[in-house]
């Protein structure tokens, strides 16, 4: 009899509680204004002949490739599993075409502090 309690005591005792996994803030609205105040603003610190550079393009058909792209569900500002705020469109037309033009991997084109 004591046998069977044991069992059953087993398949009833609850699931062993998973542990969290460790959360990684990676600041992405601080990512977002440093990418516009570096490339984008009316005083950026970056010229034009560096944004051609670095994009391989220059700024105004970046901005309408970036515009085009912004309708596409990829691309759009949408919260992420967490519920907080993804990428913004830009980021994410910025980590593409730096991919493009440089035949990088995905993880070293978010880095836009270069």
């Amino acid at each position: 009899m004591r046998e069977c309690l044991d069992d059953i005591n087993e398949v009833l005792e609850p699931e062993k509680r998973r542990e969290k996994r460790a959360v990684i803030d990676r600041r992405r609205e601080e990512g977002n204004i440093r990418l516009i105040n570096d490339y984008f603003s009316e005083n950026a610190i970056y010229p034009e002949a560096i944004f051609r550079r670095r994009f391989r393009m220059n700024r105004p058909l970046f901005m309408r490739i970036v515009n085009k792209l912004s309708d596409l569900p990829f691309f759009q500002h949408i919260p992420d599993g967490t519920g907080k705020p993804g990428l913004t469109g830009l980021q994410k037309c910025t980590a593409a075409i730096r991919m493009l033009a440089y035949g990088n991997a995905a993880d070293a084109a978010m880095n836009t502090s270069d």
